[in-house]
């Protein structure tokens, strides 16, 4: 690394949080979110529904795959039940992302509570990409430290250190906070304009239906280009096709995600097993 970008990337740390300069991190979300909103308000008032329970479910629910299915669930007049297991194993990752981002929430009290109810996936690589830049720019400001300041007792320095990093910390939860309400009032603004627009004009809505598809496949993609791992894509796949062989197409989904993770599960065991095994072994 050159001593510019050296020095470049110390001052961006240094930068007080704005709601200015977080709106620039979140631009390639909300190119993302206000689109991808728009055509689920237009599949929802497609179903006759009033277009303030776009706004209501964005601002409720704010989980995009679990909106687009809660409307194929709300047209085939689901019981509570299935809506509630489907959606939980449909969001069930959150759990992950939730418990290996909660150490690095530094938002306190409601802020904090919000930024864990607002987590979506792209909520999450934005966090997790500034805490790591954030890692990276302290380790150089560690490297650039001068000897001019190795007078000062420990106790001092101590105090200053403890007094910079109580700073950063608000700063790193005001950022964390402003990137979630943003991301979050995207999407809103996303599901409203789509319901009035479908409310107000005619749309010929066909199509808009592999919206959802195409948002699994994405995510398909990413996290294979972050695994480099296809068996498990492989058994999901075959899960899939098997349930939709054998059983009706209003279960399949359940049952075919339910064989998956016992699949997965029981392959992890075994990994597990046969690693304990050859360290017996030896």
């Amino acid at each position: 690394m050159t001593t510019s970008s050296h020095s470049d990337a110390i001052t961006a740390q240094a930068e007080p949080v704005t709601i200015a300069n977080s709106f620039k991190t979140t631009l390639p979300v909300l190119f993302g979110y206000v689109p991808m909103g728009m055509a689920f308000g237009l599949l929802l008032a497609d179903q006759g529904y009033a277009w303030y329970w776009a706004t209501i479910m964005g601002v409720v629910i704010f989980a995009g795959a679990a909106q687009f299915m809660a409307i194929g669930l709300l047209a085939a007049s689901a019981g509570l039940f299935e809506v509630a297991m489907t959606t939980l194993l449909l969001n069930s990752r959150h759990i992950f992302y939730g418990l290996s981002l909660i150490h690095h929430l530094k938002a306190k009290g409601w802020h904090k509570l919000y930024i864990i109810f607002g987590l979506t996936d792209e909520t999450y690589s934005l966090l997790t990409a500034h805490h790591a830049l954030k890692c990276q720019t302290n380790a150089l400001k560690g490297q650039d430290s001068s000897p001019k300041n190795q007078g000062n007792t420990s106790a001092q320095q101590n105090g200053i250190d403890t007094e910079i990093s109580t700073s950063e910390d608000l700063q790193e939860g005001k950022f964390q906070f402003i990137i979630t309400a943003l991301n979050h009032s995207y999407w809103v603004l996303g599901c409203t304009i789509g319901a009035l627009l479908g409310g107000a004009l005619t749309f010929d809505t066909n199509g808009l239906e592999f919206t959802l598809p195409a948002l699994f496949m994405v995510l398909v993609i990413e996290q294979y280009k972050a695994t480099q791992k296809i068996f498990p894509f492989v058994i999901a796949l075959a899960c899939a096709i098997a349930s939709l062989m054998l059983f009706d197409s209003d279960s399949m989904l359940l049952i075919s995600i339910t064989m998956t993770l016992t699949l997965l599960l029981g392959k992890q065991q075994l990994d597990v097993r046969g690693i304990t095994v050859k360290r017996g072994a030896k």
